[in-house]
């Protein structure tokens, strides 16, 4: 039996994990796996992050009442996969990443540990220090795993940042959304950044 991991300096930087050795660490530190290599979540989120955070999560709630889908902040657990591969054991799972906000309208991916697939909407509010992997690692992540919908927040720019996958699977970056967001795949989701933002 192999020793009980509770801290990442008894793991290999340079390994590579799935979800069924994720499920079996007990780290306190906050922590996604993203094609197999372990990366460390930022600091407890600032308080800018958590203001936009929660004024999202409010709008989004009351758009969503009586309707079929459900909204998840973090931390909360998205297995991931590619699109051509079949995910069924956690051994063949290698991502898990915990979106700042996330809309999941299939029930079936829905279980006790989490979501199993991609969610229709992601949304990640970027924070110093975890700007690059949001951008790069993440986008091509959530594009490649079939997430409908990406917004990146940037409160420093007081924009949001959407993209949209198209028909052939990619991504398509809209106008940046600086007064008014409105969702493509929910249309009648409209968010008032001013508000949003604290302005």
């Amino acid at each position: 039996m192999s020793a009980l991991i509770t801290d990442l300096s008894q793991l290999d930087p340079n390994g590579t994990f799935t979800y069924a050795d994720y499920i079996r660490w007990r780290i306190e530190e906050r922590i996604e796996l993203i094609k197999g290599k372990i990366f460390k979540m930022s600091p407890a989120p600032n308080l800018t992050h958590q203001r936009i955070s929660t004024q999202l999560q409010g709008a989004i709630f009351n758009f969503l009442a009586g309707r079929s889908c459900d909204l998840f902040s973090a931390p909360f657990d998205v297995r991931l996969y590619n699109l051509s591969k079949s995910a069924v054991e956690n051994s063949d799972i290698y991502t898990v990443v915990q979106p700042d906000l996330c809309i999941v309208c299939d029930k079936n991916k829905l279980d006790e540990r989490g979501c199993l697939g991609a969610p229709d909407l992601v949304i990640e509010i970027l924070s110093p220090g975890n700007s690059r992997r949001e951008m790069d690692d993440k986008f091509e992540l959530y594009q490649e795993c079939g997430v409908r919908e990406y917004w990146l927040v940037e409160p420093a720019e007081y924009a949001v940042f959407v993209y949209v996958r198209n028909e052939k699977g990619e991504f398509i970056g809209l106008k940046p959304a600086t007064k008014s967001l409105q969702s493509s795949i929910f249309p009648e989701l409209v968010i008032d950044l001013d508000k949003a933002f604290g302005k």
